[in-house]
């Protein structure tokens, strides 16, 4: 169920409500009784687990992909070795 803000008007008081999405929107307030209680607008807050494709694509740290190891000295066509 998600969890919404809400804050009054006349007086102030701030609360967050669980409701289900299908409920209709809370208008009085548990504190002074006014009906200026209202929805505030809230950034959605969440966290991703385990090994799906965020960790294995694009979460940085030991998931990321290692580069290929450069060749060793000598290996022909490297351009860092001198011509034999």
């Amino acid at each position: 169920m998600p969890i919404y803000a809400y804050k009054c008007a006349a007086c102030g008081h701030q609360e967050d409500e669980m409701q289900k999405v299908s409920d209709a929107p809370l208008t009085t307030c548990p504190k002074c009784g006014q009906a200026s209680y209202g929805k505030l607008l809230t950034a959605a807050g969440f966290q991703l687990k385990g090994s799906g494709w965020y960790a294995t694509d694009f979460k940085g740290g030991a998931a990321k992909k290692e580069e290929a190891p450069a060749p060793a000295c000598g290996a022909s066509g490297c351009g860092a070795c001198p011509a034999s």
